[in-house]
C-alpha cells in the first residue's frame, strides 16, 4: 500500500509515496538443507556446515517477523541484503524444485503488497529472491520518507533513499523478475510491469527533491524548469504503467490520481519557470503559450483525475494554476500593448528541455556474493568443470599474449645484432665489447694467471725436473756404494767370499734407473720445447693480458673530415630511438608480469556459484578485464616494429658516416687474434699440465725403487757381517763338520721373492767349513717381485706413469710445496700391476710413453697404450 507523507515545514507540494512490505508465511529450510547435504556429501560434511545452516535459519526468521517499531530501517536494510546473499549462496549448491532428486519439501509463499489476499507459492528460490528485492525497495522508500525534507541536507538524504529504491527495483527487474513471473502461482507486485512502474516513481521523488533543493538554492528559472520537467517526465512514465494491464486494475484510485497529478503539477510548473526566462528574453509570444500550455495542463487533471489524491496536492495546483494565470494576463497585455506578437499554438512549440539528475543505484556491489562464505565448502561438479572451462580460456589468452612479447622480444634482440648495435654506439665512446662466448673465455685465461704465469709453471717443471734427478742420483748411489763394499771384501776375502757379485743382483734395478734417467733427458727436451713456444709467440699470447681485455680492440673514431658536422645529431637520433626502445622492452617486461597477476588473482567459482544466468555471459564478462593488457600489448608490437625500422634508416645513416665497414673489419681482425691467443695458450697450458702431471708421478716411482735399493742394501749389509763372521770363524778353525758347505747359501738375483730370517743372537758360533742347520745363513735382498712391462729404455717417450694411487697434479702439502717431498718412510708393497696407469683415463698426447716391440718385459710406470693416431705435442717423438 501507499503512503502519503509531507512535512510541516515543507512545501505543500512535498507530498510522496513509500512502499509497504510483502508479508510471508514461517517455513524451514534448515532440515531440508541438512538433509540433502547428509545424502549427498555425508554426515560429517552437514556437521561442518552447522553454523552456516543456523545462520540462515536466523535469517529467514528474522525476515519473517517483518519490520517493528523497535526495529531501524537501516538494520532492515542490512538483513534483507545479507539474506538475499544468502540466497544466492543456496540457489548454486542446493537445487529446490520439485524434482524428486532435488529438495521438493520446500515451498515459498509470499502475499502481494498491493492486494494482501492475493498470494503466491513456489518450489523455486526465485520467487524468494524477488520477494527480498521488492521488500528492499520498499524499505528504502520508507527511508525516504523518514527523512527531514524541510532542509537541504534533507532532502538530499531523502534523494539518496529514493535513488536507491529505485536502483533495488531496476535489479529486481533485470535479474529475477522475469524468472519469480514463471509458473502458475505469480504476483503482480514483482513483475516486470509493476517493479518498472515502481523504479519511475522513485526516480521521479527523487528528482523532486533535488528540485526543491534547487529552488531553495535560488537557481536560474532555466535550471530549475529543466529539473521540474525531468520529474514531470518520470511521473508521466509511471502513469503510463498504471494505465495499461497488468497494473491497471491492480492498484488503489489515490495511487492513479496521485501520479496523475503530480505528473500535471510539474509539467505546469516547468511551464511557469520556463515562462520567467522567456519573459526576461522578451519573447512574449512563446511565454504566452507556455503559461496557457502549464493551465491547461492542470484544468485536464482535475477533470480527469479519480477521486482519492491528497487535499494538499490539489490546494498545490490550484496556488499554481493561480499564479500561471496572473502572469497570463500580464503576457498579453504588454504583448497587445508593447509587442504585437503572434502567439504559437501549443502544437507548435518545441518539447520542454529537461535535465535529469539522478539514475538508478547499482546493486550489483552490494548485492554480490561472491565474497559470501556461506557453504563455501560445498562446490558442485557443475561450477568445478564450469571453473574449469573459464580457466582454459585465461591460459589460451595467456599463452598467445606471452608468446607475442617473447617474440616481439627476439625480434628485437636479432634485428639489433643484424645492426651491430649497441656495439657500433659503444665503441665510439671507446666502450667497446666482446662476444658474451669470447669475453668468458678470456677471462678464464686471466683467472688462471694469463699468458704471464707461463713462467711460473715453467719454473715448477724445473724443479720437480731437478727433485726427480736428485733422487734418481741418490738411489744410484747406494747401489755403487754396497758394489763397491761388495768389491773391496772380495778382494780382501778372495774366494772364501762366496757371496754373489752386486752386479749380478741389482741388473734389474739399474736397468730401471737407467730408463728413468733416459725419460727424464727426453722429458727435458720437452720442457725446452714448451719454453721455446712460450717464448715464440709470447707476442701472440700477449694481448690477453690486457684488463679488461675490452682496452685492446679498436675504438671507432669519428671522421677526420666533416662536410656538414652532423656527426653529433646522426649519434644522438641513433641514442633517442635505441632508449625509446629499451622503454618498449620494459614496458613488455611490465605487461608479461601483470598477465600473470592478473591470472593469479582471478578466481570467479564464487560468481558462477551465485550466478543465476548464463555462464557463457560471465565467461565474456570476466575474460572482458584482459582486453585493455590485450590492447597495450599489439600496441607496443606495433610501436617497436615502426621504431625498429626507424632505427635502420638511422643506423644506415651512422655507418655511411662513421666509415663502420673499416670499423668491423679491424674489430674482427682482433676477435680473431684473440681467439689464436686462446688456443695457443691452452695448447701451452696443457702441455705444462701434463708434464706437472708426469714429474709427479715420476717422483713417487723413483721414490718407490730408491726404497727398494734401500731394502736391498740393509739385507745386503746383514749378509756382510754375517759371512765376516763366518770367514772369521774359518780361518780360525772353529768351523764344524756340518758347514763344509759354507758356500751353500742360496742367493737368488734380485726381483726374486724370498725371506730373510733374522740372525739368532744365541747360537754359538762355527768354523767356516762346518755346516750348522740350525744357523741357516741370512739370504741376500730381493725387492718384491712386480710385474714388469716394456723397458723404459726402448721407449721414445720422455714420461711414464707410475702405478701408485698419487694425488692429483699440484696437489700442494701442507708445507706449501708446489711438489711433494721426497718419502722417506717405508713403502706399503705393491701388489697392483705396474703397466696399469697411475691416473686411470688420463692419456696425456704429450707424456704417455710408446712401448717398441722386443722381449724385454715391461718396466713399471710405464703407460701401456701409445699415442692416439693424428695427435701431436711436444713429449712425443
Amino acid at each position: 500500500m501507499a503512503s502519503p507523507s509531507s512535512s510541516t515545514a515543507a512545501a505543500t507540494t512535498n507530498i510522496m509515496l513509500a512502499i509497504y512490505e510483502k508479508k510471508t508465511n514461517s517455513l524451514d529450510l534448515y532440515r531440508p538443507l541438512r538433509n540433502y547435504i547428509v545424502i549427498n556429501y555425508g554426515e560429517r560434511e552437514a556437521q561442518n556446515l552447522e553454523d552456516d545452516l543456523q545462520t540462515l535459519k536466523e535469517l529467514r526468521t528474522d525476515m519473517e517477523r517483518g519490520p517493528t517499531p523497535a526495529d531501524s530501517l537501516p538494520a532492515r536494510r542490512d538483513l534483507l541484503q545479507k539474506y538475499y546473499r544468502a540466497l544466492c549462496a543456496v540457489e548454486s549448491r542446493f537445487p529446490i524444485s520439485p524434482d524428486k532428486d532435488h529438495i521438493s519439501t520446500v515451498t515459498f509463499t509470499w502475499f502481494d503488497a498491493f492486494k494482501n489476499k492475493q498470494k503466491a507459492a513456489q518450489q523455486n528460490i526465485h520467487l524468494e529472491k524477488a520477494a527480498v528485492l521488492f521488500n528492499l525497495g520498499a524499505v528504502h522508500s520508507q527511508m525516504g520518507l523518514s527523512f527531514d525534507r524541510s532542509g537541504v541536507d534533507g532532502r538530499k538524504q531523502a534523494s539518496h533513499a529514493f535513488i536507491a529504491a529505485a536502483g533495488a527495483f531496476a535489479f529486481l527487474r533485470d535479474n529475477v523478475a522475469m524468472k519469480a513471473s514463471m509458473g502458475s502461482s505469480t504476483s503482480v507486485d514483482v513483475s516486470v510491469e509493476c517493479v518498472g512502474m515502481l523504479e519511475r516513481l522513485m526516480l521521479a521523488q527523487a528528482q523532486e527533491c533535488v528540485f526543491e533543493n534547487t529552488i531553495a538554492k535560488g537557481n536560474t528559472p532555466g535550471v530549475c524548469a529543466k529539473i521540474s520537467r525531468q520529474v514531470g517526465l518520470y511521473y508521466e512514465e509511471g502513469l503510463a504503467a498504471l494505465n495499461v494491464a497488468p497494473l491497471n486494475q491492480h492498484f488503489d484510485k489515490n495511487w492513479l490520481a496521485h501520479v496523475q497529478l503530480k505528473a500535471a503539477l510539474f509539467y505546469a510548473e516547468a511551464c511557469y519557470r520556463y515562462s520567467l526566462e522567456l519573459h526576461e528574453k522578451e519573447e512574449i509570444a512563446e511565454e504566452i503559450a507556455r503559461l496557457k500550455s502549464g493551465v491547461a495542463a492542470l484544468t485536464e487533471a482535475k477533470k480527469s483525475c479519480p477521486r482519492g489524491a491528497a487535499q494538499q496536492l490539489l490546494d498545490a495546483m490550484t496556488k499554481l494554476e493561480s499564479t500561471l494565470n496572473r502572469n497570463l494576463e500580464r503576457a498579453v497585455k504588454e504583448n497587445e500593448r508593447v509587442y504585437l506578437m503572434r502567439v504559437p499554438t501549443a502544437s507548435s512549440l518545441p518539447p520542454l528541455p529537461a535535465f535529469s539528475l539522478v539514475k538508478p543505484m547499482p546493486m550489483n556491489e552490494v548485492l554480490d556474493a561472491s565474497k559470501e562464505k556461506m557453504f563455501v565448502r560445498l562446490v558442485p561438479d557443475s561450477s568445478a568443470k564450469s571453473l574449469s572451462r573459464y580457466t582454459e580460456m585465461v591460459d589460451d589468452i595467456i599463452r598467445m599474449q606471452a608468446e607475442k612479447l617473447q617474440q616481439a622480444s627476439e625480434l628485437a634482440r636479432v634485428r639489433l645484432k643484424e645492426m651491430d648495435l649497441p656495439d657500433s654506439i659503444l665503441a665510439l665512446e671507446g666502450n667497446s665489447t666482446l662476444p658474451t662466448d669470447l669475453k668468458e673465455d678470456v677471462e678464464a685465461v686471466q683467472v688462471c694467471g694469463g699468458p704471464a704465469g707461463l713462467e711460473g709453471e715453467l719454473q715448477q717443471l724445473k724443479d720437480l725436473r731437478r727433485v726427480d734427478q736428485e733422487l734418481l742420483v741418490q738411489t744410484e748411489e747406494l747401489l755403487q756404494k754396497e758394489a763397491t763394499e761388495d768389491a773391496q771384501f772380495r778382494s780382501q776375502f778372495g774366494t772364501r767370499w762366496t757371496r754373489p757379485q752386486s752386479s749380478t743382483l741389482t741388473k734389474n734395478l739399474l736397468d730401471r734407473l737407467n730408463r728413468f734417467a733416459a725419460n727424464l733427458k727426453q722429458a727435458a727436451e720437452s720442457d725446452g720445447r714448451i719454453e721455446r713456444s712460450v717464448r715464440d709467440h709470447s707476442a701472440l699470447m700477449s694481448i690477453l693480458d690486457h684488463r679488461p681485455i675490452e682496452s685492446a680492440l679498436p675504438s671507432l673514431s669519428r671522421p677526420i673530415m666533416s662536410l656538414d658536422a652532423n656527426e653529433d645529431a646522426v649519434v644522438g637520433a641513433l641514442k633517442q630511438s635505441l632508449r625509446q626502445l629499451e622503454t618498449l622492452g620494459a614496458q613488455r617486461a611490465g605487461l608479461e608480469d601483470m598477465l600473470k597477476e592478473m591470472k593469479r588473482k582471478d578466481d570467479i567459482l564464487p560468481k558462477l556459484m551465485t550466478s543465476t544466468g548464463s555462464h557463457e555471459d560471465l565467461y565474456r564478462k570476466e575474460i572482458a578485464k584482459y582486453d585493455h593488457i590485450c590492447q597495450e600489448i599489439a600496441q607496443n608490437v606495433e610501436g617497436q616494429e615502426q621504431l625498429l625500422m626507424h632505427i635502420q634508416v638511422q643506423n644506415d645513416n651512422f655507418a655511411a658516416v662513421f666509415n663502420l665497414e673499416d670499423f668491423k673489419a679491424s674489430r674482427e681482425k682482433s676477435y680473431k687474434q684473440i681467439e689464436a691467443a686462446i688456443a695457443k695458450y691452452r695448447e701451452i697450458k696443457e702441455n705444462i699440465n701434463e708434464g706437472l702431471k708426469f714429474y709427479v708421478t715420476l717422483q713417487d716411482a723413483i721414490t718407490n725403487i730408491k726404497q727398494q735399493c734401500s731394502d736391498f742394501v740393509m739385507t745386503r749389509n746383514i749378509q756382510c757381517r754375517e759371512m765376516i763372521e763366518d770367514v772369521q770363524r774359518h780361518i780360525a778353525g772353529l768351523s764344524f763338520q756340518d758347514n763344509k758347505s759354507t758356500g751353500g747359501y742360496s742367493y737368488p738375483a734380485a726381483g726374486q721373492p724370498h725371506q730373510t730370517p733374522r740372525p739368532n743372537s744365541q747360537q754359538h758360533t762355527e768354523p767356516v767349513h762346518v755346516s750348522n742347520p740350525s744357523h741357516p745363513p741370512t739370504p741376500p735382498y730381493q725387492p718384491q717381485q712386480q710385474p714388469t712391462m716394456a723397458g723404459y729404455a726402448q721407449s721414445p717417450s720422455p714420461y711414464v706413469s707410475p702405478p701408485q694411487q698419487v694425488p692429483p697434479p699440484y696437489h700442494v702439502p701442507a708445507s706449501g710445496s708446489p711438489y711433494p717431498p721426497p718419502q722417506h718412510q717405508q713403502q706399503p708393497p705393491v701388489t697392483h700391476e705396474y703397466g696399469q696407469p697411475a691416473y686411470p683415463g688420463w692419456r696425456g698426447p704429450y707424456y704417455n710413453a710408446a712401448p717398441q716391440p722386443g722381449s724385454m718385459p715391461r718396466p713399471p710406470y710405464t703407460v701401456q697404450p701409445p699415442y692416439p693416431p693424428n695427435q701431436s705435442g711436444y713429449y712425443r717423438q
